[in-house]
C-alpha cells in the first residue's frame, strides 16, 4: 500500500514562501497591478462619498437648498456607479490571467511528475499528487484572483481611511488607530496557529484522498476478502482526523472573527461618545460627526475581511509549499550533460558488478543486487530464474534506469546507459510487466504507446499494430463493441488478466525495441494461449536481445541461455541442460516452478 507523502515543515516566512510563485505570476503582474489598481480607485471612491456627505450636510441640507442637494445625490450616485465599475474592472483584469496561472502550474506540476523517478513516486501517495495538482493549485488561483488583491487594497484602504479620520478631529482618529493594535497582535498569533493546522489539514485531505482511490481501484479485493467495512473503518478513522483538525480550523477562525467584530464595536461605541463630547464642546459639528460614522462604516468590511483574507493567505501559503515540495524534488534520473549519440542499437546488453538498494525506502540492509555479471549477445534470448526475493525483477527495471544502479553499471553496445539520453535509451530497449497497467484510451492507443513518431491512423501504424496484435495472441479486440477504437476504460479493468498481458506485450512488441525486457509478461495466460504467445515471439527474439524473467518452465524454454539469480548474483550462466547438469539450485528452482505450474494447470481444469 502506499505510503503518505512526506510532510515538511517550511522554514521561509509566509510573504516569501509565497513570492516563490513569480515565475508564473510574472506574465500576468502588469494585469494584476492592473486590477489592484482598479480594486483601489473602487476603494477610494467610496471613501470620498463620507467627505462628499459632510459638505452636503453642512452646506445644502443646512441651508434648505433643494436643487443643490439633488445635484449632489446625483454626484453620489454616480461615486456608487464608478465604485461598481472599478470592481467590475478587477475582475476584468485578474480573473482570465489567474486562469492561465492556474493553467500553467498544472501543466509545470505534471510535467514535473512525468520527470521525477519511480522511487519518488514509490514514496508518495497518488492522492496527496493529486490533491496538490487539483486542489492546492486551484486554491493558489484563487487566492490570487481574490484573496490577494483584496488583501492588499483592504490595507491600504484602512491606512487612508485612518489618515482621513484625523481630518475631522485628532482624538477620533486615535482612538481608531489604537483600536487596530489588538487587531494586529491577533492576527499574527492566529497565523501561527492557523498556519499550522492548515497544513496538517491539507495533508490529511491528501491522505484521505490517497485511500479512496486504493479502495476504488481494489475495490474487487475487498468485495472479495468480504473486507469493505473494514476499508470503512480506516476510512472513517482518516475522515475523523481530518473532521477534527478542519473544526480546530474553524474555532481559530471564530476566535479571531470574535476580535474582528467585538474591537470595531468597541470603537464604534468610544468614538460615539467623544464625537458626542467633542459637538457639545463645539470642537466637532454634526456634518463632521456624521462624515466620521459614514467613514467608519465604509471602513468596518475592510477591518473585517482582514482576518477572512489572513486565512486565505495562510491557506494559499500552504498550498504552495505544498506544491513546490514536488517541484524541489531531486530528480536523480536525468539525461547526462554530453549525451552519447546512438541513433541505432545493436542490441547488445551487460550488466557489470551492478549493486543495488532502495536507497529511499530505508527499509534494505543490504544491497538486493550483490555484484551481477552478466552479458546478452546482440540477438540473443536470456532467461532470468531464480527464487522469490532473489532480485530478479529489480533487475529488470535498471536498463531503462527506472532505478539507477548503486554501484557497477549497465551497458548497452558498450555505452553505459546512464550516459545516453533517456528517451534514446527507452526508444532502444522496451519492457513488458507482469503487473499489465493499461490506460484509459483506444485499444489502438495503448498498443501504439511507444511509437510516437507514427501516425495512429496510418497505413505504416495499423501494420505494427496488427503485427503486434498478432504476436501477443490479441485477436480477441476485433470482438470488442469497437474494434481497436475500443476505449478500454480505467487501467483496463474491464479486460481479464490475461488480455490485459496481452496487450501489455503486444506494446511492447510494437515498439521494435533492440532489447525487449519481459518479466514474467504470460503469467496470466491460459497453457495453450500461452503456447501460441511463445511460438509467435520465437520469430520476434530471432533479431531481437531479450532478458526474460522466466516463472515456469516454458517461457525458459524460449531463451538461448539461463542464468541462475541467488541472493543478488548470478551464480550460473548457461543452457537449460548445462544447468540441470550441474547446478543443484538450478534443479530446485525449475523443480519449484513445475510445481506451480502443475498447480496452475490443474486450477485452471477445475475452472
Amino acid at each position: 500500500m502506499t505510503t503518505p507523502a512526506p510532510s515538511v515543515k517550511s522554514s521561509l516566512s509566509t510573504p516569501r514562501a509565497l513570492l516563490r510563485l513569480r515565475p508564473f505570476v510574472r506574465p500576468i503582474a502588469g494585469r494584476l497591478i492592473l486590477g489592484g489598481l482598479s480594486a483601489l480607485g473602487g476603494a477610494v471612491i467610496a471613501l470620498m462619498i463620507p467627505i462628499l456627505l459632510e459638505a452636503v450636510i453642512s452646506g445644502p441640507v443646512a441651508r434648505g437648498e433643494i436643487v443643490a442637494i439633488v445635484w449632489a445625490s446625483a454626484a453620489v450616485l454616480l461615486l456608487a456607479l464608478g465604485e461598481a465599475l472599478m470592481v467590475w474592472l478587477r475582475r476584468y483584469f485578474v480573473l482570465t490571467p489567474a486562469m492561465t496561472v492556474e493553467y500553467n502550474m498544472r501543466m509545470s506540476f505534471y510535467s514535473r511528475l512525468q520527470q521525477l523517478p519511480v522511487s519518488f513516486h514509490d514514496r508518495w501517495g497518488s492522492g496527496q499528487l493529486l490533491s496538490r495538482m487539483m486542489q492546492d493549485i486551484g486554491l493558489i488561483r484563487r487566492w490570487l484572483a481574490f484573496g490577494l488583491i483584496l488583501l492588499v487594497v483592504n490595507i491600504l484602504t484602512i491606512i487612508i481611511g485612518a489618515v482621513l479620520l484625523f481630518r475631522w478631529h485628532w482624538l477620533l482618529g486615535t482612538i481608531f488607530l489604537v483600536s487596530g493594535i489588538p487587531l494586529w497582535i491577533q492576527g499574527y498569533l492566529f497565523e501561527k496557529k492557523y498556519g499550522a493546522l492548515s497544513r496538517l489539514s491539507q495533508d490529511q485531505a491528501g491522505d484521505l484522498a490517497t485511500q479512496v482511490e486504493e479502495s476504488v481501484h481494489g475495490i474487487r479485493v475487498l468485495k472479495a476478502f468480504g473486507r469493505g467495512k473494514h476499508a470503512l473503518r480506516k476510512f472513517a478513522s482518516q475522515a475523523e482526523s481530518l473532521r477534527e483538525t478542519e473544526i480546530n480550523k474553524a474555532k481559530a477562525d471564530g476566535a479571531i472573527w470574535f476580535w474582528l467584530v467585538m474591537i470595531p464595536d468597541v470603537a464604534f461605541a468610544a468614538s460615539l461618545f467623544a464625537g458626542i463630547w467633542l459637538a457639545t464642546q463645539g470642537a466637532l459639528d454634526p456634518a463632521q460627526l456624521f462624515a466620521f460614522f459614514a467613514m467608519a462604516t465604509v471602513l468596518r468590511w475592510p477591518i473585517e475581511s482582514i482576518g477572512f483574507l489572513f486565512s486565505f493567505m495562510i491557506d494559499a501559503r500552504t498550498a504552495t509549499d505544498r506544491v513546490f515540495e514536488v517541484f524541489d524534488e531531486v530528480n536523480t534520473i536525468t539525461d547526462p550533460e554530453k549525451p552519447v549519440e546512438m541513433p541505432t542499437s545493436r542490441g547488445e546488453l551487460v550488466f557489470e558488478g551492478v549493486h543495488f538498494r532502495y536507497q529511499d525506502a530505508g527499509t534494505a540492509e543490504h544491497d538486493l543486487l550483490n555484484g551481477v555479471d552478466l552479458a546478452l549477445k546482440p540477438g540473443e534470448t536470456m532467461a532470468l530464474v531464480g527464487l522469490t526475493g532473489s532480485g530478479k525483477t529489480t533487475l529488470t527495471t535498471l536498463p531503462t534506469r527506472l532505478y539507477d544502479v548503486t554501484a557497477g553499471r549497465v551497458l548497452l553496445d558498450g555505452v553505459d546507459v546512464r550516459d545516453l539520453r533517456l528517451k534514446d535509451l527507452r526508444r532502444h530497449i522496451a519492457m513488458a510487466f507482469e503487473d499489465a497497467t493499461l490506460f484509459s484510451a483506444t485499444v489502438r492507443e495503448n498498443v501504439l504507446l511507444g511509437r510516437a513518431e507514427l501516425d495512429p491512423h496510418s497505413p505504416e501504424a495499423e501494420r505494427v499494430m496488427r503485427e503486434a496484435l498478432g504476436i501477443a495472441q490479441a485477436a480477441f479486440v476485433d470482438d470488442l463493441p469497437e474494434g481497436v477504437e475500443t476505449v478500454i476504460g480505467e487501467e483496463g479493468m474491464s479486460l481479464s488478466g490475461g488480455q490485459r498481458q496481452r496487450l501489455a506485450l503486444a506494446r511492447a512488441v510494437a515498439a521494435a525495441p533492440a532489447v525487449l525486457v519481459l518479466d514474467d509478461p504470460l503469467s496470466a495466460l491460459d497453457v495453450d494461449t500461452e503456447a501460441l504467445v511463445e511460438a509467435a515471439l520465437r520469430e520476434v527474439l530471432q533479431t531481437t536481445t531479450a532478458l526474460i524473467v522466466a516463472h515456469r518452465p516454458s517461457t525458459v524454454a524460449l531463451a538461448d541461455r539461463v542464468a541462475l539469480l541467488e541472493a543478488g548474483r548470478v551464480t550460473a550462466v548457461g543452457t537449460h541442460s548445462e544447468l540441470m547438469a550441474s547446478s543443484e539450485h538450478y534443479r530446485h528452482v525449475i523443480s519449484s516452478l513445475e510445481d506451480e505450474q502443475a498447480r496452475a494447470r490443474e486450477t485452471e481444469v477445475n475452472l
